[in-house]
């Protein structure tokens, strides 16, 4: 699914969106869960990219369907891997995930990947403009991400019937650190905004997130 001129949903990770870029440098934002990577391969053929063409992979959080085909992704286009330090041991899994979330990554077993670079402190990643906002709460390392006027917000939060809703308190590290994050995106501007988990959702300027931060 085109959501810009140089963004786009994969149509194979439905549900749990994985993003591309296409502008100077091909980005790859999150690889769903385990096995979805070959459909990710077969959404590349469909917009025309080949594999190898990619040169990073922008992870947002440490999550099971957001790291489940980094591994295969990192195999297939050789592309250098970036997160936050804070969720990179998860990644590793040299850290257990706490809650429901441990008792899923059991579940769904998780290939490691090699080589995770971690993003920097001051957020500017020189990777074709990509602004890297730090937003913890959901997982401790949860980051958006900034391409222009599109915003990938990972699962700070959700969308449903063309609403920004938040997603289940179980599910979150720290609900409150997850508030200031939200606070945070509040004051940023762009013109879409990317979740995981629903639709896209095309927004005017900033974001009105006071229906989260009561």
């Amino acid at each position: 699914m085109q959501i810009t001129e140089e963004v786009y949903a994969f149509d194979s990770t439905r549900g749990n969106y994985a993003y591309l870029i296409k502008g100077e440098e091909t980005i790859l934002i999150d690889t769903g869960r385990p096995g979805q990577g070959k459909g990710m391969l077969n959404d590349l053929k469909t917009i025309g990219i080949k594999p190898d063409k990619i040169q990073h992979i922008l992870i947002t959080h440490h999550d099971v369907d957001h790291v489940g085909s980094l591994a295969f992704m990192q195999k297939e286009t050789g592309a250098k891997i970036w997160a936050s330090a804070g969720d990179i041991p998860y990644i590793y899994q040299d850290i257990n995930r706490p809650g429901i979330k441990r008792l899923i990554s059991f579940i769904m077993r998780v290939e490691k990947p090699d080589k995770i670079n971690t993003y920097p402190e001051d957020g500017k990643l020189g990777v074709d403009g990509v602004q890297v906002i730090p937003t913890p709460g959901h997982t401790p390392g949860h980051v958006c991400l900034l391409y222009k006027d599109v915003l990938m917000a990972g699962d700070l939060f959700r969308t449903s019937h063309g609403e920004i809703t938040p997603m289940k308190s179980f599910m979150n590290w720290d609900d409150e650190v997850l508030r200031r994050s939200l606070e945070v995106i509040q004051d940023c501007e762009f013109s879409w905004v990317c979740p995981a988990h629903g639709k896209p959702l095309k927004v005017d300027g900033k974001l009105n997130l006071d229906n989260l931060l009561k």
